[in-house]
């Protein structure tokens, strides 16, 4: 629901609020300040995740400022009402993780959270972007926020996927093509063959890492994909009538002849595996490729670019195929879901690490990491 204001921003009631303990003390400080109570506690969900460990939970958190945001959060958290999933707790993960796969993110739904890759809601066809602490603040008190409303921006990528080819190529291929800033001031809509293959999982990729490209948000039309992921859940809070909602879901798409204010075309048989040779994701390139010359605004040598190459320890020309690797981390923010340890242990099946290699495998929830160890993944 959006109320204009002639000549001003909109006022946007929001469906769902997630927080965590990182805008969250301040947020709620304002509000006692205030004598204010949360406003729809029914409508907001928490999670510890920032500050915590990814092992040992049990343990004390042994960092004093983060272990004191946790625990003020579950503070507020009781004092307020609002459903709180903490340290240990078999739904605790990362907000924008535990959303989706807890039946929290329905189609249609605007949703915010003090956390900018909450655009990774917009998988789901919602209007989804990260708040700072005072828009917290505004969202708890009121359930409304005032945005400016951005540019529209349509992305289309048509055709097959190469083999090999994820969805975190084709973001890092569209952020390497437009840079990191390419999408500033846009909320972007992805379509096209090559996105309607892609998996639920794949498609929160996506939309999570619009970010990356400077875009307030993106988003993806549900469809029968996003249909089935929600019907196998195990429960969608808020939903008594399903057939009832599918039947609004499907209404959600963009109309024939909708206007855009940027529209971009991108062919799948283009895309390679990607990798980033630099310090910001619009520095990549398809993995077999050498590393540019010049910066994506076509810049040879300039003093950003070289000082970025510089830290890295590479040089323009240079190949990274057959390059040392020192770490290799899978998982947490944008690919800790399920799909993506599957795919990883598919293909480590049946051999070892290398010694100097230190590896990081960190799943994005309690859920995931359960479901992990009861297919084995864990121990390939």
């Amino acid at each position: 629901m959006v109320r204009s204001i002639k000549d001003g921003p909109d006022v946007l009631y929001i469906d769902r609020h997630y927080i965590h303990e990182v805008t969250s003390p301040q947020a709620f400080n304002g509000l006692k300040q205030r004598g204010i109570q949360v406003f729809r506690p029914g409508k907001t969900i928490a999670t510890a995740d920032h500050n915590i460990p990814t092992k040992d939970q049990h343990l004390q958190i042994r960092e004093e400022l983060s272990r004191n945001q946790v625990e003020k959060l579950a503070e507020n958290c009781r004092i307020y009402g609002i459903e709180f999933f903490g340290l240990n707790h078999s739904r605790n993960g990362i907000v924008h993780v535990i959303g989706p796969e807890l039946g929290y993110t329905l189609p249609g739904m605007t949703i915010v959270c003090g956390d900018s890759h909450t655009s990774t809601h917009g998988a789901f066809g919602t209007i989804a972007f990260g708040i700072g602490t005072s828009e917290v603040e505004m969202t708890l008190a009121t359930q409304c926020i005032i945005q400016p409303k951005p540019k529209k921006m349509k992305m289309t990528i048509n055709g097959k996927l190469n083999k090999g080819v994820t969805s975190k190529d084709i973001i890092m291929h569209i952020i390497s093509s437009i840079s990191a800033a390419g999408g500033t001031g846009y909320f972007v809509e992805y379509c096209g063959s090559a996105i309607t293959s892609l998996s639920m999982e794949a498609r929160m990729t996506i939309c999570n890492m619009s970010i990356e490209m400077g875009a307030r948000g993106g988003l993806i039309a549900p469809d029968e994909t996003t249909f089935e992921y929600l019907k196998n859940l195990p429960s969608i809070p808020g939903v008594k009538d399903f057939e009832k909602a599918l039947s609004e879901w499907k209404k959600l798409k963009s109309d024939e002849g909708a206007v855009f204010d940027r529209e971009l075309v991108f062919e799948a048989s283009d895309i390679k595996p990607m990798i980033t040779y630099g310090t910001n994701p619009g520095m990549g390139m398809a993995v077999d490729s050498s590393i540019p010359v010049s910066d994506v605004k076509g810049n040879v040598a300039s003093a950003s670019f070289m000082k970025s190459l510089d830290y890295m320890g590479f040089k323009p020309g240079m190949k990274l195929l057959g390059h040392p690797i020192d770490y290799v981390f899978i998982g947490s923010c944008t690919n800790g879901r399920i799909e993506d340890f599957r795919t990883f242990a598919k293909i480590i099946k049946g051999r070892n690490k290398a010694d100097n290699v230190t590896a990081l495998i960190v799943p994005g929830s309690k859920l995931v990491e359960d479901l992990m160890k009861k297919e084995g993944l864990t121990k390939i």
